[in-house]
């Protein structure tokens, strides 16, 4: 298990999905020790003087007019958590979680935050423990930070509230503490609202996803080209000088891609005589525009995630030159945006993915193939109703696919007016990313039954194909024949999409794919 270093700078995508999925350890370097305990400074500063400051000195949101006096501002700041951890609904994933608390610390170790070393150390603490805030589903409106999760998970470092150990029992957050020998924090003035006001929650969706769709993406040019294959397609439409006349980054990628796995196919436009063709579908033709297009939606993504990893996020803020400022950089347009544009490309890869396999199960269109691939046609009903699964999971991506960023809902006595609804942006997306999972696993199913009945006749698919049909066998989703329980054939199918093993099949023969 390797470790992470927290430094001032932010951190990478790679370190938040160490730590979120794969429990890799957490360290505070030097600087970010020395950051922290140099900005507590300032803020210890500017509590002893009898001017109000946001945050240290003053109530929150709509009753930031108030002074708090001196005696009253510990408890000022319980209370903000004890308030705040207001979430309700089912409980978020664990590696949301992590994730969430990771990249809070990140930015109190920036310096910017006035936190001190030791409610750091304790965040760090309580990763490397294994304990796991229990956060609620609803309760962020995505502006003012990530407010009700943070909150449960700072409620966690007070020693209050409940969480998740190591051994996945959920019991009294004290209780958790004390069994890893880690003390409560008492939080003085600014900590509370400076654990509470970041894009965390939203953020660390976004990582996971970006990780999730590039596996996803690569899979789906995968199936594209066996279903093109089990069609009797045409590669040429994949030449690379048609894609460079229009210049689309990830077009070109996919293309490419699609091209080294059919590469060698005794299948690809040689076997139209009985019903000629001069064009194939769009939904076969056209794949690498559709799956390109989403794939430099992702680099956009994975820019904004990039800026947003570098950030300190928190109101106010210490500045280096010692003033504490109030901003609005805890709105979550930016995250919130792209977290939205992520599910309207997923999708459409989900649509095109099943059309894709309805083509191959139809008989007036699949070219030959016996009618959904069944076994004895009319006695066995073949793949009819897994294209039915198909066509439900992405009609729920359209309905997934409507903008939560496009809606905002007033709070807090119509001080925070305008909100990102960023947090939602992101739990329909984890929804959309997991069924596209499932879609992709479906024309995987297809198309490797329908390329093995190719097979069957003589033809001999791409030694690409014929790596990632194997694999898939040997992972459980059995090939044709007669009709069986389909389910644990899917599932099969998903978790071999899921875990990355479609692309690792066929890369050792392929070279990697982007």
């Amino acid at each position: 298990m390797h470790t992470v270093v927290v430094g001032t700078s932010g951190t990478t995508a790679d370190d938040v999905v160490a730590v979120a999925r794969h429990g890799a350890r957490v360290e505070l370097s030097t600087a970010a020790v020395d950051a922290l305990a140099a900005s507590r400074l300032i803020v210890d500063a500017l509590a002893a003087k009898p001017e109000p400051v946001y945050g240290v000195s003053t109530g929150f949101g709509a009753l930031a007019s108030r002074h708090i006096s001196t005696e009253l501002r510990a408890q000022l700041q319980r209370n903000i958590v004890r308030s705040h951890a207001a979430g309700m609904g089912p409980r978020v994933e664990r590696e949301v979680v992590r994730a969430l608390m990771f990249l809070r610390l990140k930015t109190v170790a920036s310096g910017h935050t006035g936190v001190r070393p030791e409610v750091a150390q304790t965040m760090a603490d309580v990763l490397n423990a294994g304990i796991t805030p229990v956060v609620h589903e609803y309760g962020s409106l995505g502006c003012s930070g990530d407010l009700a999760p943070l909150s449960h998970c700072a409620l966690t470092l007070m020693g209050e509230g409940e969480a998740e150990g190591p051994d996945g029992t959920v019991r009294p957050a004290g209780e958790l503490l004390a069994a890893h020998g880690i003390t409560p924090v008492e939080l003085r003035e600014k900590e509370g609202l400076a654990l509470l006001n970041g894009t965390d929650g939203m953020l660390g969706m976004l990582v996971m996803a970006l990780t999730d769709l590039r596996n996803l993406y690569t899979s789906a040019d995968i199936t594209a080209a066996l279903s093109l294959e089990a069609l009797l397609g045409t590669e040429k439409v994949l030449a690379p000088e048609l894609h460079a006349i229009r210049p689309h980054p990830g077009q070109g990628v996919s293309a490419d891609n699609m091209l080294r796995v059919l590469a060698g196919s005794g299948l690809t436009g040689h076997h139209q005589d009985d019903a000629p063709r001069v064009q194939d579908a769009y939904s076969v033709r056209c794949a690498p525009q559709v799956n390109g297009a989403g794939r430099d939606t992702l680099d956009y993504a994975a820019v904004v995630a990039g800026r947003e990893l570098a950030s300190a996020v928190d109101n106010p803020v210490v500045l280096p030159d010692g003033r504490v400022e109030s901003n609005g950089n805890f709105h979550g347009a930016p995250v919130a945006y792209v977290l939205d544009f992520l599910a309207i490309v997923a999708a459409d890869l989900g649509s095109i993915c099943e059309r894709r396999t309805d083509r191959l199960l139809d008989k007036h269109r699949s070219h030959g193939l016996p009618p959904f691939l069944a076994d004895d046609a009319g006695v066995d009903s073949g793949l009819m109703i897994a294209q039915y699964t198909q066509a439900a999971l992405v009609s729920e991506m359209k309905r997934l696919a409507v903008p939560a960023s496009a809606d905002s809902i007033p709070s807090s006595a119509m001080q925070e007016d305008h909100v990102s609804m960023g947090w939602s942006a992101a739990r329909k997306l984890r929804t959309a990313v997991d069924n596209l999972t499932r879609i992709v696993a479906v024309e995987l199913y297809a198309a490797t039954r329908a390329v093995e009945l190719r097979a069957a006749e003589g033809l001999v698919p791409a030694p690409a194909s014929q790596a990632a049909v194997a694999a898939l066998r040997a992972a459980g989703a059995e090939g044709p024949g007669p009709d069986r329980f389909l389910a644990p054939d899917l599932a099969a199918a998903d978790t071999f999409v899921r875990e990355g093993r479609l692309v690792a099949a066929v890369e050792p023969v392929t070279g990697p794919l982007a």
